[in-house]
């Protein structure tokens, strides 16, 4: 494991065990927070396994498993910071978000869902396999950023 990896599920452990990712001072830090998340998941999919999917860069079957760990590990965590108070401030996020609350809870499942098909997919080797597990995973992303964000 290398040790960026081992480093962020090492601090992402400490805070799920002691409960601190639940509460936010401010809900501009639960923005910030949801922000940060979805920003570095969307390096390590679509930067680093969407190149590899799409023939940008070499496929790397270890570089494409460890990305889409990392991948799995973030999608886990955005959601907390989606509470009451926090669909004001500099944020991309629609209104719907918080009036819509079931389906943006059933979009925000399947891509987990399909994050999982892709990590699975990553540990095959098979750069086919890898690519269709992206494709639906992106759609997964896309499907819920076009109803539920301004971009």
């Amino acid at each position: 494991m290398k040790a960026s990896h081992a480093a962020i599920v090492s601090i992402i452990a400490m805070m799920t065990a002691t409960g601190t990712m639940a509460q936010f001072r401010k809900p501009e830090d639960a923005i910030k927070y949801r922000q940060s998340v979805m920003f570095t998941m969307g390096n390590h999919f679509y930067s680093r396994i969407g190149a590899m999917a799409n023939g940008r860069v070499p496929f790397d079957a270890k570089v494409a498993a460890d990305n889409a760990d990392i991948v799995v590990m973030l999608s886990r965590l955005p959601w907390i910071a989606f509470g009451p108070g926090t669909e004001h401030g500099i944020t991309d996020a629609k209104p719907a978000i918080w009036t819509e609350q079931a389906k943006f809870k059933d979009l925000g499942e399947k891509m987990q869902s399909e994050v999982l098909r892709l990590q699975a997919a990553s540990r095959t080797g098979d750069l086919d396999a890898l690519k269709s597990a992206y494709r639906s995973a992106a759609n997964a992303c896309k499907s819920c950023h076009d109803t539920f964000t301004t971009q």
